[in-house]
């Protein structure tokens, strides 16, 4: 097939034609969650742009398997291989197991993502479920001489590498400067860049999850699972990888190293990296306190899709500042522009000539860098040309299933869609009254099991001054 799509590969520091593997298949990747607590808006920034690119694949013909890791064990508080595991850390904060942590925010995540219209990768693997493949990998890796063990930890040696710092041409110094934690020492590394490939109990006492291993009792380290989970899934050679940019150091270098030494040969061929999100004080993160989720856009009367529109109108590789100034301008924006649409006559034929004309200036400016802001320009175009309204809502119909705005979702459909029956009213109310009587006798673990069981059939409780409110969120 035509290749006509060209992106920005973090590997090359240039703009490149896509060319994958396997003609008409493309293997893609994304670094998925930490599900120790909700994602903020910023983290979601990366999900829609993953999200657009898959989409625009598929748009121009290619078959895409996407596969997305659900980080669950082994991600420390600093990138330095030091601090607590963050789902730990997110059990005590809690007072909850591991793993109920994990299945309440992995749920929240894609609660998030059905609002902000984020495909579900066709393969979503927990890391805990890839224990044996770690321990494989791991295994491989000491046989060749690219680990070793050390204070009761396996370690990847990186000065086996000839060129560990694959991403940059600034010196080893400064990429430690760009590290998001502090660098703490670890008195076991053999060279300051090694990186944790398993942890023992000589690590860490108090963790909560750890399985046996040829080298201990112990768990995994971070990096070593989105390696295994793609090979597991697709094979040794990767099309696309997926992040946001404060992956590329260390975790997708990381990746890189292990991924290749264990192969032999190169892993990935391009990797894609959307900017941070920052507000007026800068980079937005989970540490800041108040943090900013779909949930609180939400309970301020947002439409989670504005905030989807108000990404897709910024080019994925440049920062973005949040703000409600903005946000209010993009929600007036985008009301207007549904309403548009929602006004077009559907009926009558469709003219062959313009669509395929409208939809090639779409595709062109997806192709060029996922230039989302100039697919958003051409559609504002289309909607102002003299042509057939059967002609515009057919166009406005075929660029949504790239742009994921329910622009052609009427109000109306919208309404029954988000219709209450009485049924489930009274089944939901009926369910908030065990939950308080249930927290009344102390028994938080049922009240967290009705809140959880009721988030699965999409409705959202809240806890508030005047009592719990719920609303439907899919």
């Amino acid at each position: 097939m035509e290749n006509r799509l060209s992106f920005y590969n973090t590997l090359t520091k240039k703009v490149e034609q896509f060319i994958p593997n396997e003609d008409g298949k493309v293997a893609m990747y994304t670094c998925g969650p930490t599900v120790y607590h909700f994602a903020h808006i910023g983290n979601l920034r990366s999900y829609i742009m993953e999200d657009l690119l898959e989409k625009t694949l598929r748009y121009i013909g290619y078959d895409v398997k996407r596969v997305m890791n659900i980080t669950d064990v082994g991600h420390l508080s600093s990138d330095a291989d030091t601090g607590e595991d963050k789902m730990l850390a997110g059990a005590k904060r809690e007072h909850k197991s591991v793993m109920e942590i994990a299945k309440f925010y992995t749920d929240a995540f894609f609660s998030d993502c059905k609002k902000l219209n984020i495909k579900t990768p066709d393969v979503v693997e927990p890391a805990t479920n890839c224990i044996a493949e770690f321990i494989h990998m791991i295994t491989v890796l000491l046989e060749k001489g690219y680990a070793y063990e050390s204070g009761g930890n396996i370690y990847f040696d990186t000065s086996k590498l000839d060129d560990y710092y694959v991403f940059s041409s600034q010196s080893e110094k400064e990429l430690l400067v760009g590290v998001r934690d502090d660098v703490e020492e670890d008195a076991n590394k053999k060279n300051k860049s090694d990186f944790v490939l398993w942890f023992t109990k000589s690590k860490f006492d108090a963790q909560e999850l750890k399985w046996e291993s040829p080298w201990g009792v112990g768990y995994p380290g971070w990096h070593i699972e989105c390696s295994c989970i793609s090979m597991k899934h697709l094979g040794e050679y990767m099309d696309i990888h997926c992040g946001g940019v404060d992956n590329i150091f260390p975790h997708h270098t990381n990746e890189i190293a292990q991924s290749e030494a264990y192969v032999g040969h190169k892993w990935c061929n391009y990797w894609f990296h959307v900017h941070h999100l920052n507000d007026k004080s800068g980079k937005m993160s989970k540490s800041k306190g108040d943090f900013l989720t779909v949930s609180l856009l939400e309970k301020k009367e947002y439409n989670p899709l504005v905030y989807r529109f108000f990404c897709l109108q910024s080019h994925y590789r440049k920062p973005l500042e949040f703000s409600y100034e903005v946000l209010d301008n993009m929600s007036g924006a985008y009301d207007k522009l549904v309403k548009k649409i929602g006004t077009l006559d559907k009926e009558g034929a469709v003219d062959k000539e313009k669509f395929d004309w409208y939809r090639g200036k779409f595709e062109d400016a997806l192709c060029d860098d996922l230039n989302s802001s100039m697919a958003i320009t051409v559609l504002y175009d289309m909607l102002k040309d003299e042509m057939s309204d059967a002609t515009k809502y057919a166009l406005a119909k075929s660029f949504d299933e790239v742009l994921s705005l329910d622009l052609t979702t009427t109000h109306a459909a919208k309404e029954a869609d988000n219709a209450v029956d009485g049924e489930l009213e009274a089944y939901v109310l009926a369910r908030i009254e065990e939950r308080k009587a249930a927290k009344k006798e102390k028994d938080f673990a049922k009240a967290d099991a009705i809140r959880n069981e009721l988030l699965e059939k999409g409705i959202a409780l809240e806890d508030t001054r005047e009592g719990v409110k719920w609303k439907k969120i899919k």
